[in-house]
């Protein structure tokens, strides 16, 4: 079993270089397809993406930016091996969605950990291919609360709302009993029946457009600059 840590300031927000080097580890880790957990540092998984670096960026930054957030949520979710995410605190909005990719969830029995999607909050529109995967590991009766009520959750209503599968006292300790559970299957039986379960979600060309043209220029609006302005100084 290998485990990844997200460890970052802000209690591990997401920029670009902290991506990047989650992404290099998944990628390395699934040559051999080992069982992978996925957790945070201190006490937080991670509060989202990095919000001062969204802030400063240009349309061409944003554009790399978005590139490589979804590298990363795609190499989670194309893992071929088994993937536990060990939610040791608070999962929110990008840190969230890395949860969501993985297999199986748990999270931290710890009554002021906050998780959820709260990018229609902040004026955010999804990348159309991060909105196809998170509503594939999202219960359906509960898509609506979740996505639209953009609210942050304690973890027992994460649970009810199907954002975790189980909270715990030690997360990581759970996580890892299931992985090796999981990970004595044989490994083509895994990987083959998950990529069957989870194929590449891809863009039509209009899909495309409409990010590239509509929905990207709105990270970088002077409202949604304003907003996480404003978000930051809370």
């Amino acid at each position: 079993m290998r485990t990844i840590t997200i460890s970052g300031p802000g209690k591990n927000a997401m920029g670009m270089e902290l991506m990047g080097s989650v992404l290099a580890q998944v990628r390395e880790a699934a040559v051999s397809g080992e069982p992978l957990m996925l957790t945070g540092d201190g006490d937080a998984f991670s509060a989202g993406l990095n919000l001062k670096e969204v802030h400063a960026l240009d349309i061409d930054g944003m554009r790399g930016f978005h590139r490589v957030l979804e590298d990363l949520t795609e190499a989670i979710w194309l893992y071929p091996g088994p993937t536990a995410a060990a939610v040791n605190g608070h999962a929110i909005a990008g840190g969230m969605i890395l949860a969501l990719m993985c297999d199986f969830r748990v999270v931290a029995n710890n009554d002021r950990a906050r998780l959820g999607l709260n990018e229609v909050a902040l004026g955010l529109r999804f990348p159309p291919r991060l909105l196809a995967m998170v509503r594939d590991r999202l219960d359906a009766r509960h898509e609506y609360e979740v996505l639209l009520g953009a609210q942050l959750h304690s973890p027992s209503d994460a649970l009810r709302l199907g954002m975790v599968d189980l909270v715990a006292d030690d997360p990581a300790a759970i996580a890892a009993m299931w992985l090796d559970k999981a990970g004595a299957h044989p490994a083509g039986a895994y990987a083959g029946a998950k990529a069957m379960m989870r194929s590449a979600i891809g863009l039509t060309d209009e899909q495309r457009r409409h990010f590239d043209e509509e929905v990207l220029p709105i990270w970088v609006s002077a409202e949604v600059k304003g907003r996480i302005a404003g978000f930051l100084k809370r």
